[in-house]
């Protein structure tokens, strides 16, 4: 089994993936109007409209109301990706911090409420145990 992807629903395709473009960096395939992939070498972040939850039951997902999901993007220097990203972010829940478990991370909120944290790896415990990951 391989992970494939996480998929954010959300009620304005468009405004979703010109954030997450610009966040990553990626430029997001777009097989439909109302599903978006962001292809990245680890995962792919996925972007569908709340018109497609039908598909998979109705009721199954609600958009912009997720508080238990963290989407987690390892960069090369946290404090760099903060300071490029503080004009586009509206809502920063953690500036630059060291965590217990030795990665550098920051936290913030993409325009749907999600939570968003970019991390590196910092304390030589934390490096080893990504040192086989991409």
């Amino acid at each position: 089994m391989n992970f494939a992807s996480v998929r954010i629903i959300t009620d304005d395709v468009d405004r979703l993936v010109a954030f997450y473009e610009k966040i990553t960096g990626v430029t997001a395939k777009r097989p439909a109007p109302v599903f978006a992939e962001l292809v990245m070498p680890s995962c792919t972040l996925a972007i569908g409209h709340s018109q497609t939850v039908p598909l998979f039951g109705a009721g199954s997902a609600v958009a912009a109301a997720n508080r238990s999901v963290i989407i987690e993007l390892r960069v090369d220097d946290v404090d760099a990706e903060y300071e490029r990203l503080k004009p586009l972010v509206d809502e920063w829940v953690k500036e630059p911090t060291t965590m217990p478990w030795g990665n550098r991370a920051t936290l913030f909120r993409d325009p749907d409420g999600n939570l968003v944290n970019l991390f590196a790896p910092v304390t030589e415990d934390a490096i080893k145990r990504f040192s086989d990951r991409r």
